[in-house]
């Protein structure tokens, strides 16, 4: 049917839906054909694939796991920016930080963000850390761990480089001249920063016994590409990792109602945040 072609048998969508599922636990809406179609044709001129027919076939094959890694990039929804939300962040870093440390009664600290995407959350992080926190920064005392499905997602979190439009949406401009480095167009995050973060590629429905114990989970605006049993095992085993004193945070338009009941949901102000029960 050639390069052309703007549809997917139902068939075909099946196909590609349950791959996405079993690959990734992401639920794709079936009247999102349009949307799964657009994107699987940026795969293929990106691999020079081309027609679409010719991609399916390649994914029916199970012989390019670079082609399916390709597909999944593609389906993955990576919006992010730095301070997203803007209030959970000086409420980490006055009161929920803080509390963590006391509780536990030690001064190092484990944060994981699990949908890091291309970086700007574990380094919103990473810049609380320095500004409110620098003995513990500069002793290396925190540790971020950065995780994503999208493995070109996590390469570009580990590189660090962001476009000036990139910088300009929630960074504040202090921040830019502080902790960054002009490169051409681009900026490039300083090795204070860097150094904090450790970035890798996971899968949340996957196993997570490469993860420690942690203090802080960032699970902000993931969920809602998940069913609701995947939501529950994904939220049960994140509980068995948090420590007694560690908190979860979820998207400011996501809760646990009617997913998990081992939490307690606490309030820092406007910030909610929810700790094993």
């Amino acid at each position: 049917m050639g390069a052309s072609r703007a549809d997917l048998s139902a068939s075909d969508l099946e196909f590609v839906r349950k791959l996405i599922r079993d690959r990734g636990g992401i639920e794709l809406d079936a009247d999102k054909g349009y949307l799964v179609v657009a994107r699987l044709q940026k795969v293929v001129t990106t691999l020079s694939l081309g027609t679409l027919d010719q991609l399916l076939a390649e994914l029916r094959s199970g012989r390019r796991r670079d082609i399916e890694e390709a597909v999944l990039d593609a389906m993955t929804t990576n919006e992010t920016l730095f301070f997203r939300d803007s209030h959970p962040f000086p409420t980490l870093a006055e009161k929920i930080i803080p509390q963590i440390l006391s509780d536990k009664g030690t001064d190092d600290l484990t944060i994981w963000c699990a949908a890091a995407s291309s970086g700007q959350e574990p380094y919103s992080l990473a810049i609380v850390i320095q500004e409110h926190f620098a003995r513990l920064a500069r002793e290396g005392k925190v540790r971020i761990i950065a995780t994503d499905l999208s493995s070109s997602m996590i390469e570009r979190c580990r590189e660090g480089r962001y476009s000036s439009f990139e910088v300009s949406r929630g960074l504040p401009p202090e921040y830019l001249d502080r902790y960054f480095v002009p490169d051409g167009n681009d900026y490039v995050v300083k090795e204070c920063l860097r150094s904090m973060v450790d970035a890798r590629t996971l899968n949340l429905t996957g196993s997570l016994a490469s993860l420690p114990r942690v203090d802080l989970v960032m699970l902000r605006n993931v969920l809602i590409y998940f069913s609701a049993e995947t939501k529950k095992e994904i939220l049960s085993r994140i509980r068995t990792l948090l420590r007694p004193e560690g908190y979860l945070m979820l998207g400011g338009a996501e809760s646990l109602v009617g997913l998990d009941t081992g939490y307690e949901r606490i309030s820092f102000d406007r910030t909610v945040v929810y700790r094993p029960g």
